[in-house]
């Protein structure tokens, strides 16, 4: 059954990259509406050994654009629910569901450099930067997602190294921090990102949240799966 699952991916890359391409693995931190996307993307692909960090629970207003969030998973464990999702397309993956944030406290338990790939999709910022710090200290392969808020045209997403995203607050905010810490990143790395910049509608009611649309939120995640197999495939040019 396997060797049908991903025969069209073969048929694009050859044996011997899909084989490789089997063989890595990879940790994702954060599983909401980019990274629930990535994480399926990945496994579409040929991705076995995937692991999957997050502490929330699906909700209500993630059913707009979380993979996994529907009105019958309100309650459950995002990495639960999406760990039996990627079962379901290749029970022969190796997922490994981590119900855990990733901060100051956790950082030693992940063993980051273990992985042959990091992949950020975390929304706090603090412990974005704490992540990607800690990431390009690593000899893995880091690729991380900017903001995908506030934002409607998918024409405007696009890939760069990380100092050289432009309209993006968080990317922003995250270079001010890395200055003002007085610690930046050991080493470039790429980012999905876009510079479109949008406002939230007024409704009358209070939000702490952003406006989101799945479409922006599903490519920046299929985009950053896309880098990982774009890495694969050097190797068999």
């Amino acid at each position: 059954m396997e060797y049908d699952i991903f025969n069209r991916t073969k048929l694009l890359i050859g044996h011997e990259a899909m084989d490789y391409l089997a063989s890595r693995s990879v940790i994702l931190f954060g599983v909401g509406g980019v990274g629930s996307w990535c994480a399926e993307a990945l496994v579409r692909s040929g991705i076995r050994k995937l692991t999957i960090v997050d502490y929330d629970v699906v909700s209500v207003s993630n059913i707009n654009r979380q993979l996994m969030a529907t009105t019958s998973t309100v309650g459950r464990v995002k990495v639960d629910v999406l760990r039996k999702r990627l079962l379901d397309i290749n029970p022969n993956a190796e997922i490994t569901a981590i119900r855990e944030a990733y901060n100051e406290n956790t950082v030693e338990s992940f063993h980051i450099g273990d992985y042959d790939y990091i992949i950020d999709a975390i929304d706090s910022l603090k412990d974005k930067a704490l992540l990607i710090l800690n990431a390009c200290n690593t000899d893995a392969v880091f690729f991380s997602s900017m903001g995908a808020a506030l934002k409607s045209d998918p024409t405007r997403i696009k890939i760069t190294e990380f100092w050289k995203v432009q309209g993006c607050p968080l990317a922003r905010a995250l270079r001010n921090r890395f200055k003002h810490n007085g610690r930046l990143p050991s080493r470039k790395f790429q980012c999905v990102y876009s510079d479109e910049l949008l406002k939230n509608h007024p409704t009358g009611e209070q939000h702490d949240a952003n406006g989101t649309f799945v479409h922006i939120t599903a490519i920046f995640g299929l985009m950053l799966a896309w880098l990982v197999i774009k890495h694969v495939m050097r190797n068999f040019e």
